[in-house]
């Protein structure tokens, strides 16, 4: 597996504009640092270990029972708890896909088969054919990070049907998805309670700009297997400014209504300007786009100032890839601006 290198390394970067992490581009909404903020007064307290308001307002926000939420902290936690208390012995992971799939079966020891999305990045039918009874987990990302592509609703379907016939769990996981036009069109929400092997991942991360404070969350409605996954997740690992945190996001519709907007404009605004580049742009549908360009485009936009995310150590890819967030409009002609001069430079 390849080494572990994230996004979001504004530490080594201070004074980059950061486009290599994928987070709403409106920044944290002030009632969360406001909420966070308050709960420091009750830090001399454990958190609530069952996280109940959380899970209350998850409930409503998500329209699903409560005792089929579980919360982490992040995403990249559930990913882990997950995996441990099902303790597959064969997985089925499409590449190019987010890391941390294979980083946690790998340490639970687990086989992994890749299935090669190519030529073009996007899954294909051929991954019916895939699933077989021989492996016991596959993980599927929409929109897969990093390409930005989606899986269609009817075809997801096809998939979640075949996972069930082969006794396959299935994990989709929607981190991405709140940020395209119609995410409720393209959710498998409503297919959790036919299918308890079936988990939904997903995050305050991305959404609401709160990537430090770590908090996702899974959906599912097989109620033992959560109960499994809490038996292997340390107590207490969503803090008290974390819960309150994400109490306080899920009031924030106009915000996300207001991001979403802005993430389509930005997108298409990118890429008419990206492809007048000697660049290769996928048609990404998320808040980042997919993209090919020289093997040191990183370094040359580093040097300016610029920080994009170098995709070569994802599975399945190799040097030259990258992946840019959709910022917002200033931010973006900044970047658009130090391609313009790198190639200019070139030529």
């Amino acid at each position: 597996m390849k080494q572990q290198v994230h996004g979001g390394d504004v530490y080594r970067h201070p004074n980059a504009i950061d486009f290599s992490s994928n987070i709403n581009p409106l920044g944290t909404p002030a009632s969360v640092i406001d909420a966070a903020t308050k709960s420091l007064k009750q830090i001399a307290h454990y958190p609530d270990i069952l996280y109940s308001e959380l899970r209350k307002s998850l409930s409503k926000y998500e329209g699903v029972l409560e005792n089929m939420i579980i919360c982490g902290n992040g995403a990249a936690e559930l990913i882990f708890s997950l995996v441990f208390a099902l303790k597959p012995k064969r997985a089925l992971i499409p590449i190019p896909t987010f890391a941390e799939y294979e980083q946690a079966l790998t340490a639970s020891g687990c086989e992994i088969s890749h299935y090669k999305m190519e030529p073009d990045f996007n899954l294909d039918i051929g991954i019916l054919e895939a699933i077989t009874p021989d492996y016991d987990v596959l993980f599927l990302c929409t929109p897969n990070n990093p390409t930005g592509f989606l899986i269609e609703p009817e075809f997801l379907q096809k998939i979640i049907k075949r996972c069930k016939t082969c006794g396959v769990f299935l994990v989709i996981d929607e981190c991405f998805l709140d940020f395209i036009p119609e995410p409720k069109a393209y959710t498998m929400i409503g297919a959790l309670a036919e299918n308890k092997r079936l988990f939904i991942l997903k995050a305050f991360t991305k959404r609401y700009a709160m990537a430090g404070i770590r908090l996702g969350y899974g959906l599912c409605s097989d109620q033992a297997f959560l109960g499994r996954m809490n038996q292997v997740t340390q107590p207490w690992n969503v803090s008290i400014p974390a819960q309150a945190a994400g109490v306080a996001a899920l009031k924030e519709t106009a915000y996300v209504e207001k991001a979403r907007q802005l993430i389509q404009k930005e997108n298409t605004f990118l890429k008419q300007a990206l492809k007048k580049l000697p660049l290769h742009i996928y048609d990404s549908q998320a808040n980042y786009i997919f993209l090919e360009g020289p093997a040191d485009l990183y370094e040359q936009c580093l040097t300016r100032g610029i920080l994009i995310r170098n995709c070569s150590n994802y599975p399945g890819l190799r040097q030259g890839f990258y992946r840019i967030a959709v910022r917002t409009h200033e931010e973006n002609k900044s970047l658009i601006r130090v391609l313009q001069q790198i190639f200019i430079k070139e030529e």
